[in-house]
């Protein structure tokens, strides 16, 4: 202890303002942890989904490519020719329409990611996990 007890008191002082204002960079700190963990086991999944040998049963990505894929030929290939071909046999049916507002925008981002990747790739600017 100090003979005028400065010291005693201004560790006092700032131990009860810290646990009003607790210090910003611990916080940071705990919060970049945090980003870093979920960052790290999204990775671990993404190398688990990559493993798989089969492009049909690689986890919820392909999934909804082939979803996506599907919906565009129905909508753009089989729709059209079937109805088509009920005209021509002589039960003209109309195949049901699908909201493309909702899956065109998610089939041609996952499209565009899919070309940046494997531009990523021809290109040897990016081999994670290789």
């Amino acid at each position: 202890m100090s003979l005028t007890g400065i010291g005693e008191i201004a560790d006092a002082v700032s131990s009860i303002v810290g646990k009003f204002f607790p210090d910003k960079t611990e916080e940071e700190k705990a919060k970049i942890a945090m980003v870093v963990q979920m960052v790290q086991s999204q990775t671990e999944t993404n190398r688990v989904e990559a493993a798989s040998p089969s492009v049909f049963v690689a986890g919820w990505r392909p999934a909804v490519g082939w979803t996506c894929a599907l919906a565009f030929c129905v909508q753009f290939v089989i729709g059209p020719l079937g109805t088509w071909l009920a005209g021509l046999s002589g039960h003209p049916v109309q195949f049901p329409n699908m909201d493309l507002g909702t899956m065109m925008p998610l089939l041609l981002g996952m499209l565009g990611l899919g070309g940046m990747r494997t531009f990523e790739k021809v290109s040897g600017v990016n081999n994670v996990g290789h």
